[in-house]
């Protein structure tokens, strides 16, 4: 099957939009994204409540429970005394005739806003009703956020809070976290209540507040690495697995670490910033330094029985039954012993 040519804009433009003032009278949102779904939702209930007057203007109903004709006719009935009226159809995808859903889309009732709920993907974007909604521009995406967008999304929820973050410092945020955004708000709350009257993130505040709670980050153990130290290496390691950070996560933020490390000699003579340096190397300027120092600890032999060792880890947690602990305490002791002997390929 040919992959739709359609383009779907995120769901993060809707909430910006409702800051702006701009309320449209359907929203069809829809994805895997269950947080983002609920979110949106309820910043288009709060933006529109100061206009409902009477609670006979707001409709909230499950689609199994109700028919389009049902929901059409409810959009389409004035208010009772509101200056807008609200319906929201939840999982919407449960409807099974929603091309019948065209001629509304075509000419909405400009006093509702009728927000539907597709929790789950869409098959084809072609079909009706989708490509009107596609062409409305009444439809919006939730998909599960990666790189990028959730980056955007990191920029937007601070900025929602009265905070500023470069897309710099969120990138790095999403490295110590890791993608689930659960974890990553958690961390946002508290470096929210760490900067008290402060407006801006930076790395020294991440950082900071990770030495407060006396967490450790990756960055942390790549430090520990990088000056040799074997004690302080194998306790944050130990820390990071109790805190459920997937040790996949760690062996491939070591692998990239590592082979930083074997480049910087080279990118050093090369005469270019350091950020340009940190762009090529896959970090940031402010762990720079880190890398230099470590090249001069690490021989060559070293770093090459090290890759060594990361791919031996990596092929464990893919295919053996080992437990996490097991798995990186033989990694980790690899790394230490890799200038006495070679690792086993």
């Amino acid at each position: 099957m040919a992959k739709s040519k359609l383009r779907v804009p995120s769901i993060l433009h809707v909430s910006k939009d409702i800051s702006a003032g701009k309320l449209l009278p359907v929203y069809y949102l829809f994805g895997e994204d269950t947080y983002s779904l609920d979110k949106t939702i309820k910043d288009i209930e709060k933006y529109i409540e100061p206009f409902l007057a009477s609670d006979f203007d707001k409709d909230i109903m499950y689609a199994e429970d109700t028919t389009l004709s049902e929901i059409i006719s409810i959009a389409s009935s004035f208010p009772f005394g509101s200056v807008k009226k609200f319906v929201l159809v939840k999982e919407f995808e449960k409807i099974s005739n929603k091309k019948d859903l065209l001629g509304y889309i075509n000419s909405p009732a400009d006093f509702t806003c009728l927000l539907l709920e597709h929790r789950g993907s869409i098959s084809n974007l072609e079909s009706e009703p989708y490509k009107s909604l596609i062409a409305n521009k009444f439809m919006y995406e939730a998909a599960e956020p990666k790189g990028d967008v959730l980056v955007e999304w990191i920029l937007q929820y601070a900025g929602e809070n009265g905070k500023i973050i470069s897309a710099d410092v969120a990138s790095v945020l999403v490295e110590i976290v890791g993608e689930n955004r659960n974890l990553i708000e958690i961390q946002l709350e508290k470096i929210f209540t760490y900067l008290g009257e402060k407006k801006e993130i930076d790395l020294e505040v991440i950082s900071s507040l990770s030495a407060k709670y006396k967490e450790f980050t990756i960055f942390d153990l790549q430090n520990a690495l990088g000056n040799k130290s074997k004690r302080k290496s194998f306790e944050i390691a130990f820390n990071l697995l109790e805190k459920e950070v997937d040790p996949a996560f760690i062996i491939v933020m070591l692998t990239k670490y590592f082979a930083g490390i074997l480049r910087v000699n080279e990118i050093k003579t090369s005469g270019i910033s350091d950020f340009d340096a940190a762009k090529l190397i896959g970090t940031h300027a402010y762990y720079l330094q880190n890398y230099y120092n470590a090249r001069k600890i690490y021989s060559d032999e070293e770093l090459i029985n090290i890759s060594r060792a990361l791919l031996n880890a990596d092929i464990a947690v893919k295919t053996t039954s080992a437990d996490n602990k097991t798995i990186i305490t033989i990694l980790l002791t690899e790394i230490f012993n890799a200038g006495r002997k070679g690792i086993p390929a």
